[in-house]
């Protein structure tokens, strides 16, 4: 568990995180049903140096849970839809990141179903331009500031035209119909969906946090459940390590190892921070 600490402590220290959750089953927690949906709840640093990817075990999906995980936490805060996460928007040294994926996805859904061409495949389209930016920059290489420019000069004026099209459309629209709640929700975020455009090293969506989620699901399909909250932590606990020696390029295998054969010295919290994976890269270069 100090390994838990130094991991939220690092975590907090960055300027620019991203955070999701999913289900999990949890069989013997207090004064609940073993049915009962519990939830894994995932926090990772977006920057490519000194990696954090924490994962934290909760009962609920309650805001309480970021709030205490992202206490004293100052910078971007990328997230999906969730309004589990709408309470950053009440803290000024907290700047909330929408996910362009996230808005995507019900129009690509509609766009699967619709028998004609209509709102939902303008929708897709004004979204591929987006990523296909994004791929120029990505393919390119592009430091954080090309890729700011180049989204001010590309990215920005299709926005603007997205949003001047958002709002024709959400007058037309069916109330309470999949088209119009896909609308609506992107007009309600559109701060926060448009905010990546204002840093280069900003993400356009919240997929980076989904993909070290992604081994968490998929794992669950095969163990179903953890037998008990004790049993919980500590899985929340070794996904984080595996995660994170990942991140920084270590067989996590050989960072366990390590880890194993010197947790047993420490004696402070720095001596368990010098156990975090990136810094024992830079103590043996």
């Amino acid at each position: 568990m100090p390994m838990r600490d130094v991991l939220i402590s690092a975590l907090r220290t960055s300027d620019y995180l991203q955070a999701d959750e999913t289900p999990v089953q949890v069989i013997d927690e207090p004064n609940r049903k073993n049915t009962s949906t519990s939830y894994m709840w995932l926090y990772r640093t977006s920057r490519p140096d000194n990696q954090i990817i924490l994962f934290d075990y909760r009962e609920t999906r309650q805001a309480a849970w970021p709030k205490e995980i992202l206490n004293h936490f100052k910078g971007y805060l990328q997230t999906d839809g969730y309004n589990g996460y709408d309470w950053v928007n009440n803290e000024p040294e907290i700047m909330h990141l929408g996910c362009m994926a996230h808005a995507r996805r019900p129009f690509a859904e509609l766009v699967k179903l619709a028998k004609t061409t209509g709102k939902s495949h303008q929708a897709v389209a004004y979204f591929q331009k987006l990523y296909a930016i994004e791929k120029i920059a990505r393919d390119n290489k592009y430091t954080p500031e090309q890729r700011h420019q180049l989204r001010l000069e590309k990215s920005k004026p299709i926005l603007d035209k997205m949003n001047e099209w958002l709002e024709k459309s959400l007058k037309h629209a069916v109330p309470q119909s999949k088209l119009s709640n896909a609308l609506l929700y992107m007009q309600q975020r559109w701060e926060e969906l448009t905010r990546y455009l204002s840093d280069g090293m900003l993400e356009i969506d919240n997929n980076g946090a989904e993909n070290q989620i992604r081994p968490f699901a998929l794992g669950r399909k095969n163990w179903l459940f953890s037998g008990s909250p004790r049993g919980a932590h500590a899985s929340a606990l070794f996904y984080s390590l595996i995660a994170t020696s990942v991140a920084n390029g270590w067989n996590p295998f050989d960072y366990l190892k390590h880890l194993f054969e010197n947790i047993r010295h420490c004696k402070n919290q720095d001596d368990y921070v010098n156990l975090l994976p990136f810094n024992i890269i830079a103590k043996s270069n």
